[in-house]
């Protein structure tokens, strides 16, 4: 009775944080307080703590977090791209990082790991800043972003695949990797063909 209190007052807590003004913790800190909080209570009898691993839970959050950034920017190049090529990778966006991040949710269901419900502020000004631009602009701004983002999230997904402690996270890194590479290969793709109009 005593956990439950101690997550009805953190709940409490978190909601009463997220309805002040400028000092809003951004959905992804929120979900890493909450894993945080899960992880201290791991040493009792508590049947919602976790047991997954910081730098687990820490990959499971960013990947969720880039995940729907990927998805937002596909739906703004399905919208906004100038270029067919631009709109089919947009949708490709779209598809493969819903199909993701629905496997990811998933894993941290069972896990008891809590996602960002929200896109972090850093990667929303991205998407703002990629909203603002129009025509050819657009295009080799969102293909920029993609080519970037993948590099990234790619090095990661490969650390997590190589060196995650918990068995079904580190294989959902793995097995990740091909889609994740297939998008690099094909932003880059459409970057050359850009390029040459």
């Amino acid at each position: 009775m005593k956990q439950l209190s101690i997550y009805l007052l953190s709940g409490a807590l978190t909601l009463a944080c997220f309805s002040c003004g400028n000092n809003q913790p951004s959905s992804t800190e929120a979900a890493k307080d909450s894993n945080a909080t899960k992880m201290s209570d791991s040493n009792s009898t508590n049947a919602m703590a976790s047991t997954v691993s910081k730098a687990d839970q820490s990959f499971a959050v960013d990947a969720a977090d880039g995940g729907m950034t990927e998805v937002k920017a596909g739906q703004m190049a399905e919208e906004k791209g100038m270029a067919k090529d631009v709109k089919e990778y947009g949708n490709m966006m779209v598809k493969d990082h819903t199909e993701l991040a629905d496997k990811l949710k998933s894993i941290a269901t069972t896990k008891n790991i809590t996602l960002p419900g929200n896109i972090s502020p850093d990667k929303q000004k991205d998407l703002d800043d990629l909203d603002k631009k129009t025509g050819k602009d657009f295009d080799k701004a969102f293909l920029d972003m993609m080519v970037s983002d993948h590099k990234k999230v790619i090095s990661a997904f490969q650390d997590e695949a190589k060196n995650g402690s918990d068995a079904d996270i580190r294989a959902f890194a793995d097995s990740s990797l091909h889609i994740l590479q297939h998008h690099l290969d094909e932003a880059q793709k459409c970057q050359k063909m850009e390029k040459k109009m």
